[in-house]
């Protein structure tokens, strides 16, 4: 059969090869994100993989093994590997095949394989999580190891379907404004309305867990409020830190008729428990060694919370996870901008807090005008030659990576990119703090990092929003769940190694819509030739995936733009 123009080369070894530019790329993008991982993407072929994962996903959001199928073949330039097809059939067959339910008191493991279910009962590794049969296909799992068989089944490689029900939680009547408080008329958004009605499904035990992906920008708070209206219960939420509890609590009492005296915040500053209680990661998983508890694990169990929210899921540290895994009777609801986690613990994130239900590609919400559409610009910059030395002469990967993402040169760049940009609102974002005082001090601009206290921060965003201040420099305290409406420029001068979720979240910030012109600018300078370079490109994977293109200029092209104004 003669090959077609068809964008995507299927492979036996479960990459696939995506031509970028071509006819049907933008459709063939689009469906491989709901089902597989973008690996690499260089400028002309992009390169993706199917993992079990990646079809589990697809599975509990709804996607069956024919349309997966379907759509491969549809945009493949050569038939499908036959294995490639059978993987899909099998691994897509697996979800569903070992199912908990309730029975009584009881937690119920069943299966309508009776040789997987007598494996299961056979096991060593999972003897201490089951306790026996209760019929033919049926076992019962020991009290509270709910979390830890899921776990253990997830990694040998059989996803369980948790229909076992949730307790209600203590209610508690909310509901959702049309009007604000300020006055502003206040509708949910079709696809945050349909992202909270898939994760509730109906009440059901078919809902109830599981991570909602959306850009940040589109109003993931908003989807976690449409969430907490349906269950009407007392919620816990869990967020990133104390300005984010802050936004947190104006968006539930401005968008809900839930009152101060409902809303509780449990940080670092106030230990404030209501039926609605906001507690940072940072505060929960805080202990006075290694080798103590975490006194602050009594929050969970503090009421009878029915909803817990976790903001960033894909940020939850690992003393968290240990505690959900015996949360699994309570209605569970991750928001993110990316499933990607740089420890890996994507599996975990499935198990414990649920697959994930509900995502939108970020270009169809910018083609909506939901988000501002984003120009992403990487630019390339020399080392001057001591520095070169120094770089070639460091024998540690990490130190190499601080001598080049700290390059004085991209000094003089900051300042030509703000030139160019002088009637916008600015971020300039970091990872390392030394260059950042260098360039805040330069810039004549306030320096925010995580030493800066709670209140400077705030008056600080405060004025940033007010248009009385143009240009902030940040660092990685920026990244997550802050609220700048107005921003449409970020310069990012170094970043967190190869992270693909931070390099996400910081085109995040400036992705709000704009009243008028809703275009943002998205800057990352890199150091030409060096680790800095290596790690760009694999922070930029993400966004590639998400139908983002990085422009490559040479410094000097900026340096010329400047000279002739804004362009």
């Amino acid at each position: 059969m003669p090959p077609n123009n068809n964008p995507v080369i299927v492979q036996r070894d479960g990459s696939i090869l995506l031509e970028v530019g071509g006819p049907h790329y933008e459709e063939a993008r689009d469906i491989l994100a709901r089902f597989a991982e973008l690996i690499k993407s260089p400028e002309y072929v992009h390169t993706y993989r199917i993992s079990p994962l990646s079809l589990w996903n697809a599975a509990a959001s709804g996607l069956s093994a024919n349309e997966i199928k379907t759509g491969l073949s549809t945009y493949s330039r050569y038939p499908v590997p036959d294995n490639i097809l059978r993987d899909i059939d099998d691994y897509l067959a697996r979800y569903g095949k070992l199912r908990l339910v309730r029975q009584g008191d009881d937690l119920i493991l069943i299966s309508d394989d009776a040789l997987l279910i007598t494996e299961i009962a056979n096991s060593k590794g999972l003897a201490k999580h089951v306790s026996g049969w209760t019929g033919p296909n049926r076992l019962r799992v020991a009290p509270g190891h709910r979390g830890y068989l899921k776990q253990a089944l997830m990694k040998l490689g059989w996803p369980v379907e948790d229909l076992a029900g949730y307790t209600p939680g203590t209610p508690l009547k909310l509901e959702l404004r049309t009007t604000t408080l300020s006055g502003a008329p206040f509708v949910l958004r079709s696809y945050q309305e349909e992202a909270a009605a898939t994760f509730w499904a109906g009440g059901s035990e078919h809902g109830g867990s599981g991570v909602i992906a959306l850009p940040c920008g589109a109003g993931k708070t908003i989807v976690g409020l449409a969430a907490m209206a349906r269950a009407q219960c007392q919620t816990l939420i869990i967020v990133t830190s104390t300005t984010a509890a802050r936004q947190w609590r104006a968006e539930i009492l401005d968008k809900t008729n839930l009152t101060p005296d409902d809303v509780g915040e449990y940080s670092g500053n106030l230990r404030d428990i209501r039926p609605v209680t906001i507690a940072t990661y940072q505060m929960l998983t805080w202990r006075r060694s290694k080798v103590d508890d975490f006194p602050h694990f009594a929050l969970f169990n503090a009421q009878d919370w029915g909803l817990i929210i976790y903001d960033e899921v894909h940020l939850l540290p690992a003393p968290v996870f240990r505690v959900t895994a015996d949360l699994q009777a309570r209605r569970r609801l991750g928001l993110t901008a990316t499933l990607v986690r740089e420890d890996g613990r994507e599996e975990d994130v499935f198990t414990l807090v649920g697959p994930k239900r509900y995502d939108v590609p970020w270009k169809v919400l910018e083609k909506q005008g939901w988000i501002a559409t984003a120009n992403c610009t990487e630019i390339r910059v020399s080392l001057p030659p001591e520095r070169r030395q120094e770089y070639a002469l460091a024998a540690d990967q990490r130190i190499k990576y601080r001598i080049a993402a700290e390059n004085p040169n991209k000094l003089p760049l900051v300042h030509r990119l703000l030139e160019l940009h002088r009637e916008d609102q600015v971020l300039v974002i970091g990872q390392y703090l030394e260059q950042l005082t260098v360039l805040a001090h330069s810039l004549g601009a306030p320096l925010i990092t995580g030493k800066t206290k709670n209140d400077e921060r705030d008056e600080l965003y405060a004025a940033f929003r007010a248009g009385k201040q143009r240009v902030l420099v940040v660092s990685r305290v920026a990244n997550f769940s802050i609220d700048l409406p107005d921003a449409n420029v970020a310069i990012q001068v170094s970043g967190t190694f190869g992270s693909r979720q931070e390099e996400a979240q910081r085109l995040g910030r400036i992705l709000r819509p704009k009243s008028g012109c809703n275009q943002a600018h998205f800057y990352t300078l890199v150091t030409r030739d060096t680790k800095d370079q290596e790690y760009a490109a694999k922070r930029q994977l993400f966004l590639t995936e998400q139908g983002y293109r990085y422009s490559i200029l040479d410094a000097s092209e900026i340096i010329e733009r400047a000279k002739g104004g804004v362009d």
